[in-house]
């Protein structure tokens, strides 16, 4: 299988994580195409080794947080666009979860936002996601626990007490 091949195969998870990070379809449009130009200016210079997806979503997260820092971007949940990715009308119940999960997710620090992106919805494995993020593994396994405690929590509608110092 051609490298263009592996490449084309892995575009519709890139955009997926890209809309996840970015809540606005436009903006996840031009991290993906963004990705896949630096990906193609750099093939000549892959070795080969390990597969494609993991080093696709090294380049698409080091995009993603240098044009944070450039724009200092914060993106908040835009619903409609969400909505409209569904392809069969959602029953009330199921729109309810879909915004709880939404502003969970919303209200996640983005550290543990991404490790849950990456594990939950895209599937890698976590020392893949901790290359990808340029963490330890073990830091990949907190961060994605504490990021599912606190998701469970938003979409049960209650918030855990803060921990408080004893002296």
């Amino acid at each position: 299988m051609s490298a263009l091949t592996k490449l084309e195969e892995n575009i519709p998870a890139l955009r997926r994580y890209a809309f996840a990070l970015l809540r606005n379809q436009s903006d996840a449009d031009d991290l993906v195409q963004d990705c896949l130009v630096r990906a193609l200016d750099h093939m000549d210079e892959r070795t080969g080794e390990g597969e494609m997806r993991p080093w696709l979503f090294s380049i698409m997260h080091n995009l993603c947080v240098s044009r944070w820092r450039r724009l200092q971007f914060r993106s908040s949940i835009v619903v409609s666009d969400a909505e409209a990715d569904v392809s069969v009308p959602a029953s009330q119940q199921a729109t309810a979860e879909l915004h709880a999960a939404l502003d969970g997710l919303d209200q996640l620090p983005e550290e543990q936002r991404e490790v849950l992106l990456l594990i939950a919805v895209e599937g890698l494995e976590y020392a893949d996601a901790a290359k990808i993020l340029k963490i330890p593994v073990g830091t990949v396994m907190s961060r994605l626990s504490r990021a599912r405690d606190k998701l469970r929590d938003t979409m049960e509608g209650r918030q855990r007490p803060a921990l408080r110092r004893v002296k």
